[in-house]
């Protein structure tokens, strides 16, 4: 097996009395993106910076492309919770610097920076001033910063924080071009659907812990409630073992209860004549199954 990105083994941190990260194991794999998950001061941030050597842990291990963190500094691309732009500074003049401190000439820095703001649809901003640019700008230049060096692990810390829909999108192109160029992506956010949609593999983290840990299709059918997906919509409310019936985007998902197997409401279904174009098993969303762990609901956490 090749060297995961990120191995992290028993990492604890704690501040005065408060613990905010707890004997935490995990690892990320090259090549993937990898979701950071959990509840506002769970211990997502701290994680990533012990990982970035911006704080000390008071035991356990870390290893960041096989080198203690900090040794691969230059080979790590890291967009941080507190933004940090130079707001006087003109666009790419702030992140050509930001390019040089990474170690890249000052043209090769300059010209990544001009592809990199054509790519989120920046290119004529360059020459203004970063605090003349609104929120969600500022949002997409800052991402720019993080990978203007061309690194080969990155760690966003809410990378969609500030952006719309439309712009959101785009980010999550970026990060689904960056997965296809062979980059490991580590992605902390509370967006859960844009999770969902980009990781491979979580890991959730509630109280300083790690609750929940896996590949993300293994989990959702882990979860997966009893309940199924079908379409056209049908009228089975009140047949025997339909527990609720909610009809959306022209399907219909309806939950059985614990005695009713899927293929007994399948077999009622074809035995009426009625029309069936689809039926499925239902998953479990990424924001059910993160509101079932943190309310506590049985101990989930895989090995």
């Amino acid at each position: 097996m090749p060297e995961p990105a990120i191995f992290i083994d028993k990492l604890r941190k704690a501040y005065s009395t408060v613990v905010a990260v707890d004997d935490v194991s995990l690892e990320v794999p090259r090549g993937e993106i990898f979701g950071l998950l959990g509840p506002n001061g769970a211990g997502k941030t701290t994680t990533i910076r012990m990982l970035m050597d911006i704080i000390k842990p008071d035991a356990g291990q870390a290893r960041v492309l096989g080198e203690l963190p900090g040794a691969s500094r230059r080979r790590v691309g890291y967009l941080p919770e507190e933004r940090g732009l130079y707001r006087s500074l003109k666009v790419l003049d702030c992140l050509g610097y930001l390019g040089e401190l990474k170690g890249m000439s000052r043209s090769a820095a300059r010209q990544r920076a001009r592809e990199l703001l054509e790519r989120v649809e920046l290119g004529e901003w360059g020459k203004r001033k970063v605090d003349e640019l609104s929120r969600g700008m500022q949002q997409k230049v800052q991402l720019i910063a993080s990978i203007i060096h061309d690194p080969e692990l990155v760690i966003l810390d809410e990378p969609f924080q500030g952006l719309d829909p439309v712009n959101a999108e785009m980010v999550r192109g970026l990060i689904r071009d960056l997965r296809a160029q062979g980059k490991t992506v580590v992605l902390s956010a509370h967006e859960m659907s844009l999770v969902e949609m980009l990781c491979e593999r979580i890991a959730l983290i509630n109280h300083g812990r790690v609750v929940l840990y896996g590949r993300l299709d293994e989990i959702k059918q882990r979860f997966a409630p009893n309940a199924l997906e079908i379409s056209p919509p049908q009228a089975l409310d009140g047949w025997p073992g339909v527990l609720s019936v909610a009809n959306y985007d022209g399907r219909q998902r309806v939950t059985l209860a614990p005695s009713l197997q899927p293929r007994e409401l399948l077999q009622q279904i074809v035995e009426r004549g009625l029309p069936l174009d689809r039926f499925e098993r239902a998953t479990a969303t990424l924001d059910e199954i993160f509101i079932t762990v943190v309310k506590g609901d049985g101990d989930h956490a895989a090995s």
